[in-house]
């Protein structure tokens, strides 16, 4: 059974936890201080009560920045990801946000292959933003609200 739901502070270790074993972005303080931003909402992708995914995002006026969308390795290319990137774009889209921005690392091109397939397109890069050096794209997607 797949299933999502806004996680609050009291799962800081399980985020944690899963950022550790995928794309080592925050620390645990990092973390805690997503979930005092009063903008911020974050999702859990869960299968069988067990979080395989998380998405951090900020709604700014009519735009929604994503600043950390993960899948459990173990679960990835099997639709999980999509599953889970489908519901924030009709969550968007029900906030009746204009587009969806993220930033990705240049060499990860398996996400930029995933967030190319939701109608990403890449509108900047900022050199040398992460750790390892690699550049950041600058991601956006359009949304239409009826």
């Amino acid at each position: 059974m797949i299933s999502i739901k806004q996680i609050n502070e009291k799962d800081i270790d399980l985020c944690y936890e899963l950022d550790s074993n995928t794309i080592s972005l925050w620390s645990r303080k990092q973390w805690a201080n997503e979930f005092k931003k009063e903008s911020t909402k974050i999702f859990g992708l869960l299968f069988s009560n067990l979080v395989i995914g998380i998405c951090v995002f900020q709604v700014v006026l009519d735009e929604a920045q994503i600043n950390y969308f993960a899948v459990n390795k173990k679960f990835r290319k099997k639709g999980f990801g999509s599953y889970f990137m489908s519901y924030l774009i009709k969550k968007c889209k029900k906030l009746n946000l204009k587009k969806i921005l993220l930033e990705v690392s240049h060499i990860n091109v398996n996400a930029e292959r995933f967030y190319s397939r939701f109608d990403f397109s890449t509108v900047g890069m900022r050199k040398n933003y992460y750790k390892d050096g690699s550049h950041a794209l600058l991601k956006e997607k359009k949304l239409t609200t009826k």
